[in-house]
């Protein structure tokens, strides 16, 4: 029950740092909005929730004395999946509070990437805040208000990730994959073929057959050999 309950945290946790990632590549771009501001400090509330929750459940678990080996190996494999995603949701925090001291919204600027791409992104946060839809009521120089708040987060999603490493001692070179890499990939595409209604796809051969390939070249030499016959007769005659 409890590692069901920690990878229900830990794939929330996946999704909604997923998201904050997507919307941290826009800051600074063309379509930088306060908007997107204000779903970037939501995203990463939400994440850090989640985070600290599924840190709680996995330290708990990881530092029962009588968990079996099977069960402990599984939770050491989610607790290096959970590390993973603070490493990433601190360097999309550290880069989101660079770029949002770089380019404030209330000032003249030139956009730092031009994308073309205009618009809200309130859709990916909504999904990721299992929310319809966000409401921005935030003050105008809500982006330079929020600036010492998301360093005072940075900072205490570090101390998170230290505080981890001196509870739980889980080197991750020590933990063992379940599958071979990229085979969740292999699965997928697996999963996808046998969900096509039964349809079997017969294999046909590629461009590159051989038998094909000689016939070609045959046909080929012959029709340069009748060319330059008809090329001499013409010129004798």
């Amino acid at each position: 029950m409890a590692r069901e309950e920690c990878k229900a945290l830990l794939d929330a946790l996946n999704k909604t740092t997923a998201c904050y990632h997507h919307l941290v590549l826009t800051v600074g771009g063309s379509a930088d909005t306060q908007d997107l501001r204000e779903e970037l400090q939501k995203t990463r509330q939400k994440a850090r929730e989640l985070a600290v929750a599924t840190g709680a459940r996995l330290t708990v678990a990881l530092r029962d004395r009588g968990l079996a080996t099977e069960e402990r190996a599984e939770f050491e494999r989610l607790w290096v999946a959970f590390s993973g995603c603070l490493d990433l949701l601190e360097a999309d925090m550290q880069r989101s509070l660079t770029l949002g001291a770089a380019f404030p919204l209330h000032a003249p600027r030139r956009p730092l990437v031009r994308t073309g791409v205009a618009g809200g992104s309130s859709a990916v946060a909504a999904r990721a805040l299992s929310a319809r839809s966000l409401r921005h009521e935030a003050e105008g120089d809500f982006d330079v208000a929020d600036l010492p708040e998301l360093e005072r987060e940075v900072l205490q999603v570090g101390k998170m990730i230290d505080d981890m490493e001196m509870k739980v001692n889980v080197p991750r070179w020590s933990v063992q994959a379940r599958q071979a890499a990229g085979a969740e990939l292999l699965s997928g595409a697996s999963a996808g073929a046998s969900s096509a209604g039964g349809i079997s796809v017969q294999e046909r051969p590629g461009p590159c057959d051989p038998s094909k390939a000689l016939a070609a070249t045959v046909f080929s030499a012959v029709l340069l050999v009748a060319v330059a016959l008809a090329l001499c007769v013409a010129k004798l005659s």
